[in-house]
Formats: structure tokens, sequence, C-alpha cells
């Protein structure tokens, strides 16, 4: 598997702070399917990332940058949240960012529980087109269609850019932490609000659905009507230069084979993020 940025961004594991784990998973996805191929992609289109970020006039890879083996396991889904959890923990543990690239949103289930256990103040924000919030999807609690109903167990959550859910998910659904995308298309104050409700610590999961399928196609479950790319950038850099971002995640892009793009745009989402963070 390629390194997160190729040849120009080669550091050894003891000295980068950043770890990259891919985990290639597709196992629990309902519709599209292809998002275990997202980690390879993002891989992939990273190695044509320029190193100096304009914006905040850094290189964030002089922390050091290093990708791990995947997470492979695929008996159950169960058994990967397991695996993800023990891998993130470890990592943690060792002083490390880590940084997962999935995979479908079951993906990071385990990657909550572990930043729960080390984290007592910690604030799970998600970025996506869809709540998540079904306690059960297709016989899993799992299931990529749960993973924010497994979050909301261990940690307190702040949903971003919703605009699709199922009536099923309303019993759940905390209708002053979620803020749909209808509305911050009139009101962008509303993400000001989003942050104050942000605790210290605060992990982030970005389903790359959350944005409009007009610059992400590559999706497993595309839904029209999200942000643009600098709304949603902008918004995460307001949210790292106020709290301490403990980890994130990037999933769901099911690659194409047709356009490129996409995965490009998921290599620089995860650049700009760590560009934000580590020039804080």
């Amino acid at each position: 598997m390629i390194n997160f940025g190729g040849h120009e961004v080669v550091y050894g594991y003891n000295e980068s702070e950043i770890i990259i784990l891919p985990v290639p998973y597709d196992e629990t996805s309902t519709w599209i399917r292809g998002a275990d191929k997202g980690p390879e992609a993002i891989l992939e289109a990273s190695v044509n990332l320029e190193f100096f970020d304009i914006e905040t006039w850094s290189e964030a890879h002089l922390k050091g940058i290093h990708t791990v083996e995947p997470v492979l396991e695929r008996e159950s889904p169960e058994k990967l949240v397991n695996a993800v959890q023990e891998r993130v923990g470890s990592l943690l543990d060792q002083g490390k960012f880590p940084v997962l690239i999935g995979g479908n949103h079951t993906v990071p289930i385990g990657s909550f529980r572990a930043y729960a256990e080390r984290y007592k103040d910690l604030t799970i924000l998600q970025l996506d087109a869809h709540s998540d919030l079904r306690p059960v999807y297709e016989g899993s609690e799992y299931n990529h269609a749960c993973a924010m109903a497994r979050a909301r167990e261990v940690a307190p959550i702040v949903q971003v850019g919703i605009r699709s859910m199922c009536v099923d998910e309303l019993p759940f659904a905390e209708s002053n932490r979620i803020f749909y995308a209808y509305q911050l298309y009139k009101d962008k104050s509303l993400y000001f609000r989003a942050l104050d409700l942000l605790t210290e610590n605060v992990y982030i999961t970005i389903d790359l659905d959350v944005f409009d399928p007009s610059i992400m196609p590559s999706t497993g479950t595309p839904e029209p009507g999200g942000p643009d790319y600098f709304e949603l950038m902008f918004f995460l850099k307001d949210v790292i230069k106020s709290r301490n971002v403990v980890g994130f995640d990037v999933v769901e892009l099911c690659p194409s084979l047709a356009n490129k793009a996409p995965d490009f745009l998921a290599a620089k989402v995860i650049y700009q993020i760590l560009s934000y963070r580590f020039a804080k």
C-alpha cells in the first residue's frame, strides 16, 4: 500500500506524530459498493498533493506522517469494530495522532470507543448527509447506518450537514444538536451554534457524502444539497482553532475509474485538516 504523500512524505513510524490507518471495509454497505477501495484511492491521490499549505503557510508533514498496515478484518462487523478499537487505542497510548481512512461508516465505531475511553470531556462531531441514528439496520447494530447511534452511547454528538433521515430515527435525534443542510444554506450563523456545543476535546467523523454530490459524487449514498468545499473547511478551521481536535476519520469514498477528482478531494480534506491542526 502507498504511503500517504508518496515519496515526498517518507517518515519512519517512530519519528511520525501523524499515523494514517487505512480500513478498507465495505461489508455493511447497503447501496453502492466500493468503499473498501476508498483508502487505496485516497493514498494514490495523495501523491499529487502539494505539501506546502497556502492557507496556513505551513508544512504539516514535518510533524511526520506514516501510513501503517491496514485493518483487514472482514469476518463480522463486531470483529471489525473491535479490531479498529484495539489499533486506535494502541496508537493513542503511544502518543500518536491517528487518522482513519475508510471504508464505510462502520469503520470509526471502534475509534469512537477508543477515544471515549481516553478522553472524558469528548464530543464527536459528525459531518454527514445522513443522521445514521438507527439502533439496528439489516440485522446489525454495526451497520454504517447505525454509526452515530453507537457514537452517542459513548460521548455527546453534534451532527452537521444532515439532509436525510428515516422516521425511525426521530426518537433518537436531539433537535438542538442536529444542524440540517437546508438550515445551514439559509443561515450560516448556525455553524457557530454548532461550534458552541462542542466540549474541549473533539473527535471529527467525516462521511464524504456531506459534500454536495456536484463535487463529491463518489460515495455509497450521494445526497443532493450539501455544502461546498470552502464552506465546510472554514467551519472545520474554526473548530480546530477553538477546540482540541484529538483525531478524525474520513470515510465512504467509493472511487470511480471515470472521475479521479473526488479521490483528490478526499486526500486534500485530510491534509488540510492536518494543516489546520498542526499549524495551530
